[in-house]
Order: structure tokens, then sequence, then C-alpha cells
């Protein structure tokens, strides 16, 4: 029996993974899995117990008693932490300021990606979004892809996904955040071996779907 089919698709914050991805998704009839979605729902459980997140061995410590539960269907992706639905609070500003410091600690990647790795084969087939799928996740994926888009293109989306917010400032925001994803000892953001780049930058989401679909009949 072949293994299921696992399309991993890894970027920077701002590049348009998530829709990109449920896209994928919903056209090849898989399930989904927003990994970003469960960094955020841990952080947002430490920011409601108020764990110092600067302090790594206590963000280490409260995170082993954190229960995420993700929901996979493309078309309807939930997130809940301990039983709460944060989808919506782990969109706060908050959450988006503070995630890089919970994403950063070896010990949250070690339990996550383990919920990953079990969703992962539980699927009969499935498209994962991150910074570390291909590369750590799941380097044995039959597709893996990297999408990019330039930085103002990136800050563009982000700010009308946060409502119209400052374009500068968002681009701004974006650049620290990846100097930490790309920079962190654990699981840093990169391509990985094998990944096809995809820039979106000058595409419509329907136009890098249909990209990334096409890499997968092909492959």
């Amino acid at each position: 029996m072949s293994n299921p089919l696992v399309v991993a698709i890894d970027g920077p914050s701002g590049s348009g993974k998530s829709s990109t991805s449920r896209g994928v998704a919903d056209r090849l009839r898989l399930a989904y899995l927003d990994t970003g979605a469960m960094y955020r729902a841990m952080t947002w459980a430490l920011l409601q117990q108020g764990v110092d997140l600067a302090d790594a061995d206590a963000v280490a410590t409260a995170s082993e008693k954190v229960v995420l539960t993700s929901g996979t269907d493309p078309l309807d992706p939930t997130i809940h932490a301990d039983d709460v639905d944060v989808a919506e609070p782990i969109r706060s500003d908050e959450v988006t300021g503070a995630v890089s410091l919970v994403a950063a600690v070896p010990r949250v990647r070690e339990l996550l990606v383990d919920l990953q790795r079990q969703a992962i084969a539980a699927s009969d087939g499935i498209v994962v979004e991150g910074r570390d799928i291909g590369s750590v996740v799941a380097p044995d994926a039959q597709v893996k892809i990297y999408l990019v888009a330039d930085p103002a293109a990136r800050a563009a989306r982000r700010a009308a996904e946060n409502g119209g917010a400052d374009a500068a400032a968002t681009e701004a925001a974006l650049a620290v955040r990846d100097q930490i994803d790309s920079t962190r000892s654990a699981s840093p953001l990169v391509r990985s071996e094998g990944a096809v780049v995809v820039d979106g930058t000058h595409l419509t989401l329907d136009e890098v779907i249909e990209t990334i679909v096409g890499i997968v009949e092909r492959s």
C-alpha cells in the first residue's frame, strides 16, 4: 500500500501559505494542517496563563500541559487550545507579536512537531503548511513547495488581512519576524532540499493554487 500523499508548503510570513494551502487541499481533496496556527494557539494559551514568554524554561514547562486540537478540513479548519476555540484570538496583535518567541523554544517545537506528524500519519493525504515542514516535520513529503513573494507584496497582503493596517509598519514587522524565524537554533525557516520555489508576487491566489496543483499532479 502506497504512502498517503503529503504536500509540504513552507515559506515566510505573509507569503500566502494559508489561503494557498487550503485551496490546494480543496482542489486535490486532501486534508489540511496549518502548523502556524498551532504555534499561535500555544502562544495564546501561555499568554492566558501569564507565562513569561522571555523565559524559555518557563515556556517549555507550561507548554507540556497545553492540549491543542487541529481540525483538518480545508473548507473549515479549526484550532482549539484546552477545548477553547481560538481561531479568532490567535490572530490578535498580542499573539502575532509574541509567537516567534514561543516558536523558538526547542521543547515547544518538539511537542508540536510530534502532533503534526500524528496528523499526517492519520490522514489519507494532506497539505501541511508552515516554516519547517519539508525540512523537519515531513522531510519525506512527496511534494515540497517553498512559497515566496517580495516584501512589499507580503506586507500589503498582511495589512489587508489586518483590516488595512499600515503597510510600511507591517513590512518592518515582517522583516523582524523573518530574522527571528531564519536564525533561531530550533528548526529555522529554510528552503528544504528538493523544494520547488513558487513566487506569488505577481500571481493571483487562483494562479498560485493552479501552479502548485500542477506541480503535484506532475510529481
